[in-house]
């Protein structure tokens, strides 16, 4: 059996996580757990989002087959009784898929694409409805529903499979803490840094001399460590001093994956989705109120502005040196059609323009469309302009927001080095 869990949490206080970390728990009389239990980050563009937009998918092996009506009444009454069912935006939605694989046969490619559309696209309840109905598989929905589609969704990643993940250790509060200052020992979080970095990311933040693996809101998550192996996350998680954990769980998770980014040309972006376009820098970037730094890509007969917020900090610096004729990449979310920088691939850098020549110390003056350059001091005279070449102080390669403004599927440079030196090394 594999349980889908969605939308049950609420800003005042419950996560969907941690309540699948109870369940988890709830569960372990009923079977047991051959495969992690799955995080999964939908769509971060989502208007009906509470913070991270996460989904949970639960594999459960169980000991009797006779126990499966009494497994889905105990998740539903749990989900029932954890959710903050008085917020107007807790929509909470489960799914119980009883099938294997190859007994879904054709319909598990549609259950795939179904998932990966749920991360990149915006999804309408009555679509997985339709699809849970189609494939009988049996479901509960709270008020209007809604959670059924990422409850769906994490249920077919664990059913089909990630095509990239990564691992996650979320540390939980003792409930009478919640809302409370956490308390965390920041030296000994720069130290588990430092002992597992590269193989754990995003726990501090080394340019902005802060750490940044735990929430400012006052949910039941005391601190969530991100790596590539549970044993790399467990080992950070030893080295680390805080209040008392309640309960902790490893997830596996697609975050930092960049599978909310789909490639397009630029006039082909959507409100509400994320991409990868490539263009030509078509204006100077210019800084607005609040320092938030914009400028306009062309590609493809199109444009789209781009943004580089305040809270990305000193990568605005980066994006205030591009200038007009420079080729990039640009990875991020698009909303009022401006794309979010989450990274940015600057592939070409324009390091020349073409200026009126120089006589007597002072540039000559244009006498007309296609009629040369006159020295207004001793009348000599030049057909064409010069060719300049500029001195550039930033070059082609990628860069990227800080761990600070990181958003959770977006995938940091170091994974990628991470990836390029396993390639060498196999080679």
């Amino acid at each position: 059996m594999i349980i889908g869990l969605d939308d049950t949490d609420s800003k005042e206080g419950m996560c969907t996580t941690y309540l699948a970390a109870v369940l988890i728990e709830k569960l372990r009389q009923y079977g047991t757990f051959r495969e992690y239990p799955l995080l999964i980050r939908l769509n971060p563009n989502i208007i009906y989002k509470t913070r991270g937009n996460a989904a949970i998918a639960i594999p459960l092996e169980l000991k009797n087959n006779k126990d499966t009506e009494k497994v889905k009444e105990m998740v539903i009454e749990t989900v029932k009784n954890m959710s903050v069912l008085s917020n107007e935006n807790t929509n909470p939605g489960v799914v119980f898929i009883e099938k294997t694989p190859e007994e879904m046969e054709a319909g598990l490619a549609e259950l795939a694409r179904f998932s990966m559309r749920a991360v990149q696209d915006v999804l309408e309840i009555d679509e997985a409805k339709e699809l849970l109905k189609r494939h009988d598989i049996s479901h509960r929905g709270f008020k209007n529903g809604r959670g059924l589609i990422g409850a769906l969704a994490a249920a077919g990643f664990a059913l089909a499979g990630l095509p990239d993940y990564t691992y996650e250790l979320i540390a939980y509060r003792e409930k009478e803490r919640w809302g409370t200052l956490r308390e965390i020992d920041e030296e000994s979080v720069w130290e588990a840094d430092a002992a597992t970095r590269p193989d754990t990311w995003d726990t501090v933040d080394y340019e902005n001399k802060r750490i940044v693996f735990t929430p400012h809101s006052p949910d039941p998550i005391l601190f969530g460590i991100r790596g590539n192996s549970e044993s790399a996350v467990r080992r950070a998680f030893s080295i680390i001093k805080s209040e008392p954990v309640e309960r902790h769980v490893v997830y596996k998770t697609n975050q930092n994956t960049d599978m909310h980014l789909i490639h397009a040309r630029v006039g082909e972006a959507l409100d509400d989705r994320s991409y990868i376009l490539e263009g030509t820098v078509a204006s100077p970037p210019t800084t607005i109120a609040g320092g938030h730094v914009f400028f306009e890509l062309a590609g493809n007969g199109a444009s789209i502005g781009c943004a580089a917020f305040e809270p990305t900090k000193n990568f605005r610096h980066i994006i205030r040196q591009l200038r007009t004729g420079d080729k990039a990449a640009v990875y991020g979310s698009v909303k009022n059609r401006t794309l979010n920088i989450e990274k940015i691939n600057i592939t070409s850098l324009k390091n020349h323009v073409y200026r009126n020549p120089v006589c007597c110390a002072k540039r000559m003056k244009s006498m007309g469309k296609e009629q040369g350059y006159r020295c207004e001091k001793c009348g000599s005279v030049k057909e064409e302009q010069e060719l300049e070449m500029i001195k550039r102080s930033i070059s082609p390669g990628f860069y990227e927001v800080p761990p600070s403004a990181r958003r959770h599927l977006a995938k940091p440079l170091i994974r990628d080095r991470m990836t390029a030196a396993a390639s060498s090394c196999a080679h």
